[in-house]
């Protein structure tokens, strides 16, 4: 009794702690720009209802997300302020939420040493912590899925029903969670009705399940069962709106195309799995958590405290957190034209959990397992792997921003009226002032990316634009191993191209060539790079504010 009136006091005094804490480790990160698909789709969707209200955004193509952050973001915006540094904080506020949610299904199915430990992981992890202050969705949405399964586990149906809803109105793909324990519990309560003995009251073991108030008769059930139908609700009602307001259910055409029926291929199911059950067990240092979690169960007993052993977490719980893991692998293998690692964020602190309560368990000095891994995961926030990955899954994506910023803001000082040619994200840069780049919107001449085929299409084009924006679309990791065997390579590459959209950017010097300009600025951090590259019989009047009888001519 005392330890649940502890409980209930703890939940402010644990957040502000972790706001602090986070607080303090994304100071530096606070007035950057807003990066990538902040900048494509969320920024543009709140500043929509920020300036006129509407849930469906019309400064950018609608995607049916769920407005939820975006709402939020908007609610900053009216009382503190547009600018990336109030964007960013509103959102570590909610990543300290989101921890908060870690600490307490940690605490809920094991302990608080283990609730503490998985949340200090969790807040740690390379792809959390980039995540944590930048504004999009799936974090936010993974926080309350954890609330939820907590609520859950607690055989709280009317939490779990509200943490669930606004899971789903976080981001759609939030509803696999609730909708995979609706099927669990829909298959455990027809085996309750066809047996005389409810059989998952044999999962008792005399563990924490048995002392955690979850109802195991057939009326408990049906109470889950139902919550969980109601959670599914008011994403329902959301996508009615959306489709009476644009006439689509799941956003444009193109965005469904890309993200569902373009992915429904058996092999390259196979290989985003592949792809998934990676980013679980080992992407970005996990594996050192994984390995030692497997070592450690594999080879050691469990450590006793006064003569009897340390206890596991309930076979229950651990269900419960396996059908959330393999929905979600199984479902982000299937949709998602991009395998971000960030969609797996509903996933991997559970498996954080796992294996820090292994590591609790069977290791008498496990805290020193947990420090080395800690520094393992600060390590990968610097260190980039000698893989293929998206810079938003580490301080890569800063490289990316003052990269960005840098080489627009000399493009904006000495090409101030020019026709720039560029691919996207930096069209959009340097279009909307309000993005963090640019004082003043720049024309654009917009391409698909800087390969061979689309620069080749462009230099079809050169008296359409007078300066080349180009950079690099993709993080392109150094010589592989793997690349010693050719075969492999072309196949992989092949592979790549047909179902990740995959291809390779020109060189800046290349691309240069190729358009026959020069290039006046570069700059390059950790295998990323920008070129600002000057058109043939550019004047050099032209590279500064021009007269407006230039203008006129040139017009």
């Amino acid at each position: 009794m005392h330890t649940k009136k502890a409980w209930r006091l703890s939940p402010p005094v644990a957040f502000v702690f972790i706001f602090v804490f986070i607080f303090l480790l994304h100071l530096p990160l606070l007035r950057l720009p807003y990066f990538w698909d902040e900048a494509g789709y969320y920024i543009p969707a709140a500043r929509d209802i920020f300036l006129t209200g509407s849930l469906i955004p019309h400064t950018t193509v609608s995607n049916a997300h769920p407005p939820l952050v975006m709402l939020w973001l908007a609610l900053w915006w009216k009382v503190v302020g547009f600018a990336p540094a109030v964007t960013r904080a509103a959102m570590v506020l909610l990543a300290a939420f989101v921890l908060l949610g870690v600490f307490r299904l940690g605490k809920c199915v094991a302990n608080t040493r283990v609730a503490i430990a998985s949340t200090l992981c969790t807040a740690l992890y390379p792809v959390f912590f980039a995540q944590s202050s930048l504004a999009q969705v799936d974090l936010v949405a993974a926080g309350f899925i954890f609330w939820g399964i907590a609520a859950y586990i607690e055989d709280q149906p009317i939490g779990a029903a509200g943490w669930f809803a606004l899971a789903g109105l976080a981001k759609e793909t939030a509803i696999l969670a609730p909708v995979a324990l609706l099927v669990w519990e829909s298959v455990g309560l027809a085996a309750k009705k066809a047996v005389k003995k409810p059989w998952l009251d044999e999962l008792q073991d005399g563990d924490k399940a048995g002392r955690s108030g979850w109802a195991t008769s057939i009326s408990g059930a049906r109470r889950r069962i139902a919550a969980l139908a109601i959670s599914i609700v008011p994403l329902a009602v959301w996508y009615a709106y959306h489709y009476s307001r644009t006439g689509y259910i799941f956003g444009n055409p193109e965005f469904f195309r890309y993200n569902v029926s373009a992915t429904l291929n058996p092999d390259r199911f196979l290989l985003a799995l592949v792809l998934r059950i990676w980013q679980l067990c080992g992407y970005l240092h996990l594996w050192v958590l994984t390995l030692a979690a497997f070592l450690a169960m594999w080879m050691l007993p469990p450590e006793r405290d006064f003569g009897s052993e340390r206890p596991r977490i309930g076979i229950r719980q651990q269900m419960v957190f396996y059908v959330v893991i393999a929905t979600y692998l199984i479902a982000m293998s299937v949709i998602g034209g991009a395998v971000l690692a960030r969609y797996m964020l509903p996933a991997v602190p559970l498996i954080i959990i796992l294996c820090v309560s292994t590591l609790w368990r069977r290791l008498r000095y496990w805290p020193a397992v947990i420090a080395f891994v800690a520094l393992a995961f600060v390590a990968a926030w610097f260190w980039n792997p000698p893989y293929g990955f998206a810079p938003e899954d580490n301080l890569a994506y800063r490289d990316y921003l003052i990269l960005h910023h840098d080489a627009e803001q000399f493009l904006e000082a000495r090409y101030p009226m020019a026709r720039v040619l560029t691919a996207w994200p930096a069209s959009d840069e340097i279009t909307r002032p309000w993005l963090g780049y640019i004082t003043r919107p720049m024309r654009v001449l917009r391409i698909e990316d800087f390969d061979l085929h689309q620069v080749l299409s462009a230099a079809q084009l050169h008296a359409d634009y007078d300066v080349v924006l180009g950079f690099s679309t993709k993080y392109e990791p150094g010589p592989q191993v793997w690349n010693r065997w050719r075969n492999f390579s072309q196949l992989e590459a092949h592979w790549k191209n047909r179902f990740f959209g995959y291809h390779r950017d020109l060189p800046p010097a290349v691309i240069a060539r190729i358009l026959g300009g020069r290039i006046v600025f570069s700059e390059q951090r950790h295998g990323q790079w920008i070129v600002v590259i000057e058109a043939q019989g550019l004047e050099e009047a032209e590279e500064f504010a021009p007269n407006p009888k230039s203008l006129e001519h040139r017009k």
